[in-house]
């Protein structure tokens, strides 16, 4: 059922952005009066799902889920129309419009798809609000995994600036610390000030790690559920059953409790449970994991003081313009990551495995309309690089063209088409690649 949702989600997403930044084009198109043959979501390879026709365009579903298109008439694109091309020029055509208009048809579905993405942030914040834990408010500090102990970090830090600058928001510690190159992370420990230098050589860790830094809470252990392998279950522990101690030791905190169990991997531990009120100790065998395979319960102990931020409908605007600029920014900032070898972030670029695997396994749409803005940013600047097939490489030759006064032929713009679609489906490969290998060790 979780895959479902997940996946109704994600093709509902990318439906909206795909018909939104299709439109973009479409919208130019007929603003300067080309002839527009296809509008189409999804591809259509040899037969659609469904068609109707309206006029000079075809309107359509395909049934390949890999984006859409619309198809212009005197354009070098997708369809690869070779016998169109080798006619004169039609004054409905692309080809035979001012180079400006060609340009402005050409960016119509990044612009597009950047405005839908500020209209999106600006009706969230407008509806929902911002909710965050300000960092300050961490009053158990942080808990961290392996990666954040080799970096220097200790569990119970509280941390107070980066690089001298306070961050407001605890969930952008660690992506302050990737994006913006941190040196340094200030933290407060046993009641002194520690500055703690960052080694760039870590940043392939942190980027692989999805437990680098956590809320330290306090131990509370109430078993909800069992994963799939389970020695906890195994061993007879039962829903509704509350964990006291392990081999005779208790926790005021639980990652002290999950660093014990990660210390003892393939051995039989001793749990003493409170089980209806009454108390017993059973012998645990712990699996190469270091785990217990349960589910606990929410510490609902904890109070942390979040902080909302509510906007009226004239505050959420420049509110979703912002967090859209700042959203963009930070996505360059990871394309720098992306193309910087050293930090091996091509080995995180995922497919439509890992894309799907962010949105919620509930159906939750204040999280579904965030991640459609990202993701409509996301869509928004891949398609402005310089490839050709892309956006971005139409608009390279119109720059050219623009410049030089010189338009590259029909010959070399057909030979530059079937070079980028070869080099998209090249990563399309390798990023949905990386989802089935990522799925067949299990991390997904």
């Amino acid at each position: 059922m979780v895959i479902l949702i997940k996946a109704a989600q994600l093709i509902l997403s990318l439906s909206i952005l795909v018909i939104v930044h299709e439109f973009g084009h479409f919208l130019f198109a007929k603003l300067f009066k080309c002839r527009v043959e296809k509008f189409y979501l999804f591809f259509d390879p040899w037969f659609s799902l469904f068609k109707i026709q309206k006029g000079e365009t075809e309107y359509g579903v395909g049934w390949l889920p890999l984006g859409g298109y619309v198809k212009i008439s005197g354009m070098i694109d997708e369809s690869m129309d070779k016998e169109q091309m080798k006619l004169p020029a039609e004054p409905h055509e692309f080809r035979a419009k001012p180079s400006w208009q060609r340009l402005l048809i050409m960016i119509g579905g990044v612009l597009f798809n950047l405005i839908l993405a500020v209209i999106i942030y600006s009706a969230v914040l407008y509806t929902w609000g911002e909710e965050y834990l300000p960092t300050k408010n961490a009053k158990f500090g942080i808990a961290v995994s392996e990666t954040g102990k080799e970096m220097g970090l200790h569990n119970g830090d509280k941390i107070i600036t980066i690089d001298g600058k306070e961050v407001e928001d605890f969930n952008k510690i660690i992506g302050t610390i990737v994006l913006n190159g941190a040196k340094t992370i200030e933290v407060l420990r046993n009641e002194q000030m520690t500055t703690i230098a960052l080694n760039e050589s870590m940043i392939p860790k942190i980027l692989k790690d999805k437990y680098l830094i956590g809320l330290r809470i306090p131990y509370d252990c109430k078993v909800v559920g069992f994963a799939k392998d389970s020695p906890a279950r195994d061993a007879g522990l039962q829903i509704g059953d509350e964990i006291q101690s392990m081999n005779g030791a208790k926790f005021a905190y639980f990652d002290q409790f999950s660093d014990s169990l990660a210390q003892l991997k393939n051995q039989t531990v001793q749990i003493t449970l409170l089980r209806k009120g009454v108390s017993q100790t059973t012998t645990v065998k712990l699996n190469k994991l270091g785990v217990l395979g349960i589910q606990r319960e929410n510490n609902a102990s904890v109070n942390f003081e979040f902080k909302t931020i509510n906007y009226n409908f004239a505050e959420a605007i420049p509110a979703g313009v912002a967090k859209g600029y700042h959203a963009v920014g930070n996505y360059l900032k990871q394309f720098k990551l992306l193309f910087a070898p050293e930090t091996k972030a091509y080995e995180s670029l995922g497919g439509f495995i890992a894309i799907g695997n962010i949105f919620p396994s509930i159906w939750d749409w204040e999280s579904f309309w965030n991640l459609t803005a990202f993701l409509s940013i996301i869509l928004a600047v891949m398609n402005m690089l310089p490839i050709p097939a892309l956006d971005g490489g139409h608009v390279l030759f119109l720059l050219f063209e623009m410049i030089t006064g010189r338009k590259p032929s029909d010959k070399f713009l057909e030979y530059a088409q079937i070079v980028g679609m070869v080099i998209l489906f090249s990563l399309l490969l390798y990023a949905n690649g990386n989802d089935f290998w990522k799925w067949y060790q299990g991390k997904f």
